[in-house]
C-alpha cells in the first residue's frame, strides 16, 4: 500500500475517551454520515457523502473529518471521482473497531477472551476453573509487565473498577465491578478469576507491598487492595488466599 493510500485512522476509543466519541455523534449530520459509510460497503467520496445527507461538499468534508478524528471512520487518498490538484479524492470507510459504552464500565471482552482461552488451553487433569483461573493470571502477570512502574491506580481505573483509598490510603475499594452481571451468575467462577488477574497484575508490576483479597460487599466488587496485609502472592503471581476465601464470593457484584 502506497502512503497515499493508507487509511488514517484514530485508536479504538476506550473509557472517557469513549464519551467523547458519544458527543461527536450528538450531531444529526454526523450520525446520518456515519450510517451512510457504514450502509455503503465501499470507500465513498465527500461528493457522494454530502449528496447522500443533503448538505454542502465543505460541511460534510468537515464532519468526515471529525469522524475520522473520533476513531469512528478512516480515511485516505484513492478513490475514483474528479482529481483535485492531481490527487486522487479522500474517501472514507468504517474503521475496524468497534465502539461500547457502559455506565458503569463493563468489560465483558476481556471476560469473553479470558474464558475462551482458558476452554482452548486446559490441560489434563486441570478442570475448567482451574484453567480459567490460571489464564486470568497469566493475563494479569502480562498486563502488569507491560505496565512497569505504572500507578495502579490508573491501571484500576482504565480497566473499569473505579478505586477509591480508604483507612489512609491502607484498602482500595474496589467500587465497580466490570465483569457484573456474569459474576452475579457465577460469583465463585468469576470472582476467582478476578482476584487471579489482579493477584498477577500486582505481581508482575513490582507492586509486592499492596495484595488483593477477596472481600466480598454489598454494591461493590469481590476484590480490594490491602497494603501491609497478611495475603500474599506466589513468585509467579499466582494468588494465595487465607483460609475460607474460595467460599466468600457469593454475589456482591456491582
Amino acid at each position: 500500500m502506497t502512503p497515499e493510500s493508507t487509511p488514517a485512522r484514530a485508536a479504538a476509543p476506550a473509557g472517557a475517551d469513549a464519551m467523547a466519541v458519544l458527543a461527536v455523534l450528538g450531531d444529526e449530520s454526523r450520525r446520518r454520515l456515519l450510517e451512510f459509510v457504514r450502509r455503503a460497503r465501499r470507500p465513498v467520496t465527500r461528493e457522494e457523502a454530502s449528496e447522500a445527507v443533503g448538505i454542502s461538499r465543505k460541511l460534510a468534508a468537515f464532519h468526515l473529518d471529525k469522524l475520522v478524528a473520533s476513531g469512528l471512520l478512516q480515511a485516505r487518498h484513492g478513490g475514483h471521482g474528479p482529481r483535485r490538484v492531481g490527487r486522487a479524492p479522500k474517501v472514507y470507510e468504517p474503521s475496524p473497531h468497534a465502539l461500547a459504552v457502559s455506565l458503569p464500565p463493563r468489560r465483558h471482552e476481556l471476560l469473553a477472551a479470558l474464558l475462551a482461552e482458558a476452554a482452548a488451553t486446559q490441560r489434563p487433569p486441570e478442570s475448567a476453573r482451574e484453567a480459567a483461573l490460571r489464564v486470568a493470571g497469566e493475563r494479569g502477570r502480562a498486563l502488569g509487565a507491560e505496565a512497569g512502574g505504572k500507578d495502579v491506580t490508573a491501571f484500576l481505573e482504565e480497566t473499569g473498577f473505579e478505586p477509591t483509598a480508604e483507612d489512609d490510603g491502607r484498602r482500595t475499594v474496589l467500587h465497580n465491578c466490570p465483569f457484573h452481571p456474569v459474576a452475579a451468575q457465577a460469583p465463585e467462577l468469576v470472582c476467582g478469576m478476578n482476584h487471579a488477574f489482579l493477584c498477577g497484575y500486582l505481581a508482575a508490576c513490582g507492586n509486592r507491598e499492596t495484595t488483593a483479597v477477596l472481600a466480598p460487599r454489598a454494591g461493590a466488587c469481590c476484590v480490594e487492595l490491602r497494603t501491609g496485609g497478611t495475603e500474599a502472592a506466589d513468585a509467579d503471581g499466582e494468588p494465595r488466599p487465607e483460609a475460607g476465601d474460595s467460599s466468600r464470593t457469593r454475589d456482591t457484584s456491582a
